[in-house]
C-alpha cells in the first residue's frame, strides 16, 4: 500500500490563497447584503443655516461655545472636506433633497417673488421619498424654501415630497422672521402670540415690519415638535430633517431696527464687550448648540441613542447680514469668502456624524464629499433602492471606517447671482471660473492653499483644460436658469 502524497509548498499555498479568497467574498456579501428592518438606523439629519466652517469649537471656534457639538465630534466623525449643495440656501437644499449637484437639480437660485421656480415638481424624486417608500416615518421640522401653500409652488410641498409630517416656514423669506405671526403644521397655519408693525407682499404671513410684541420663538417652537416626532415614532425606522434657521440673519428685521440677531437673550454673551449684534450672533450658536444637547438627551432617554445616526451640517458658507461683525469670529476660518461665493467659505460647511456602537469616536476624515451624497448613504443605511439620475456616492463606508469608499471624479457647483460662476473640485485642485462658461479660471492647489490665495492656472494649463471639461460636461440647461450666452 502507497504511503498518502505530500502537499508540496506549492500547493499549501494555493489552497491558503483560495481560502483567503473565499473568506474575503464572504465578508464582502456580508457588507453589501440589505439591512434588516431591525438593523435599519433611525436618520436624523440637522442643518443650520448660514453656520460658518469656523462657526464651531471641534473646527476651530475661540469665541463661540458649542461644547455639545464639540462633544458629537468626540464621540463621531468629524468631515473636514465636505461641501454644501450650493453657496445659498434653496438650490443647496435641492441638491440635499433630490442627490443632483447644481448642474443637474432643478432648484438652482433663491428665486425671491419667482416662487414657482423655486419649487420642487412632482418628477423630482426627494430622499424623503425614498426613505417613506422603505417603511421609515419622516418629518420635516424648520424651513423648507422648496415649494409653498400659493397654486403655483404647490407641486413643491413637503407633504408632496416625501414626508408625512411638517412643521415649520414653506418660503425661506418667512423664515427669515424668529418671531413670524404664524408657522405651518402640516397646511395649516398655526397662529403664533407674535404681532408685528406691518405685514406685505406676496408672501402670505411675511413680516414686512419688526415685531412689537415678541413671545413665541420659532427655533423653540421647531425644536419642540421634533423633539415630540421622535417620541411618537420610536417604534418605527424614521428620518427626521431638522432644518433650523440659526444663525440666518432676520434681513428685513435688520433695516428696521438695525440688529437682524433676533435671539429671546444675550447669554451667554450679555456682558462681553461686543454690539448687541455680536452678542447675539454668539447667543443665536450657542442656543443651536443647547438643543444639539437636548437632542441627544432625548435620544437616550428614549432608548434610541444606539439606534439613531445623526448629522450636524450647514446649507452654505456663513452670513455677513444683520449687523454683526464677522471678523470679530471669524466664521469661515482659514477659507476664503463667504455665503454667496463659490470660493471654499461659501460652500466647504461642517460635517459631523455620531452613531454610537457604529461609528467609532473621535474620529477625521478628509473624504471629499457633498450633500448630494446623501441620497446615496441614506439608500444604503436603510437598504432603500436608489433612484436613478442621481450624483450620488455613499460615504458609509467612510462612516464605518471600511477601505472600500468610492470618490467622484469631481464636485461641480454653480452660482447665478452676481454675474454668475462656476467651479470644481476634483481631488487637490480646485477651478473657479466667472461668468460661467465664458469667464477665465483661477486654479489653486488645495493642499497647499486651503485659502485660496494663490492663482497658479497660468503653470497648469492642463489642468485648467481638464476642470473647464468637466464644467462643460456637468451643466445641463435649464429654462428658468439661462447663463450667460444662453437664451
Amino acid at each position: 500500500m502507497n504511503a498518502p502524497a505530500t502537499r508540496t509548498s506549492a500547493q499549501e499555498q494555493k489552497v491558503s490563497a483560495m481560502r483567503w479568497m473565499l473568506f474575503l467574498l464572504a465578508m464582502a456579501a456580508l457588507i453589501t447584503q440589505p439591512l434588516s428592518a431591525a438593523d435599519r438606523p433611525n436618520i436624523v439629519f440637522v442643518l443650520a443655516d448660514d453656520l460658518g466652517y469656523g462657526d464651531l469649537g471641534c473646527y476651530g471656534q475661540k469665541l463661540i461655545q458649542t461644547p455639545h457639538l464639540d462633544r458629537m465630534a468626540a464621540e463621531g466623525l468629524r468631515f473636514t472636506d465636505f461641501y454644501a449643495g450650493a453657496t445659498v440656501c434653496a438650490p443647496s437644499r435641492s441638491v440635499l433633497m433630490t442627490g443632483q449637484h447644481m448642474g443637474h437639480t432643478h432648484v438652482r437660485g433663491n428665486a425671491g417673488a419667482r416662487i414657482e421656480v423655486q419649487a420642487l415638481r412632482d418628477e423630482d424624486i426627494t430622499v424623503a421619498e425614498v426613505l417613506r417608500k422603505a417603511g421609515y416615518a419622516t418629518a420635516l421640522c424648520g424651513k423648507w424654501g422648496l415649494g409653498d401653500a400659493l397654486p403655483e409652488a404647490e407641486s413643491g410641498h413637503p407633504l408632496r415630497q416625501g414626508f408625512d409630517f411638517f412643521y415649520g416656514y414653506l418660503n425661506q423669506v418667512h423664515a427669515h422672521n424668529y418671531y413670524p405671526e404664524f408657522l405651518w403644521k402640516n397646511r395649516e397655519q398655526v397662529r403664533l402670540r407674535n404681532t408685528v408693525v406691518s405685514s406685505a407682499g406676496k408672501y402670505a404671513g411675511f413680516a414686512g415690519g419688526y415685531a412689537t410684541r415678541r413671545i413665541d420663538y420659532s427655533h423653540d417652537l421647531i425644536m419642540e415638535q421634533a423633539l415630540q416626532f421622535i417620541a411618537a415614532s420610536k417604534e418605527k425606522p424614521f428620518f427626521l430633517y431638522l432644518a433650523l434657521t440659526i444663525p440666518h440673519a432676520n434681513n428685513e428685521g435688520t433695516r428696521g431696527t438695525g440688529n437682524g440677531q433676533e435671539v429671546p437673550d444675550l447669554a451667554p454673551y450679555a456682558d462681553r464687550d461686543w454690539s448687541d449684534q455680536n452678542k447675539g450672533q454668539a447667543a443665536m450658536i450657542t442656543r443651536m448648540d443647547r438643543d444639539m444637547g437636548r437632542l441627544f438627551e432625548h435620544l437616550k432617554k428614549l432608548g434610541l441613542d444606539e439606534d439613531t445616526i445623526v448629522f450636524f451640517s450647514s446649507d452654505n458658507g456663513p452670513h455677513n447680514e444683520g449687523g454683526h461683525t464677522p471678523d470679530l469670529f471669524d466664521p469661515n476660518g482659514p477659507l476664503r469668502g463667504m455665503k454667496r461665493d463659490l470660493y471654499e467659505g461659501g460652500i466647504r460647511v461642517p460635517l459631523i456624524a455620531r452613531w454610537p456602537g457604529a461609528i467609532a469616536p473621535g474620529r477625521t476624515s478628509d473624504h471629499i464629499s457633498y450633500f448630494g451624497d446623501m441620497m446615496s448613504t441614506f439608500c444604503e443605511l436603510s437598504g432603500a433602492a436608489q433612484p436613478a439620475g442621481t450624483d450620488s456616492i455613499s460615504f458609509v463606508p467612510t462612516l464605518r471606517g471600511r477601505p472600500d469608499q468610492r470618490s467622484h471624479d469631481f464636485l461641480y457647483w454653480e452660482f447665478y447671482e452676481r454675474g454668475s460662476a462656476q467651479a470644481v473640485r476634483q481631488g487637490r485642485w480646485k477651478a473657479v471660473r466667472k461668468p460661467m462658461q465664458t469667464g477665465r479660471t483661477e486654479l489653486f492647489d488645495l493642499t497647499t492653499d486651503i485659502g485660496e490665495k494663490t492663482d497658479i492656472s497660468a503653470a497648469h494649463p492642463d489642468v485648467v483644460r481638464r476642470l473647464e471639461a468637466a464644467m462643460t460636461a456637468a451643466h445641463i440647461p435649464h429654462p428658468n436658469w439661462p447663463t450667460p450666452g444662453e437664451k
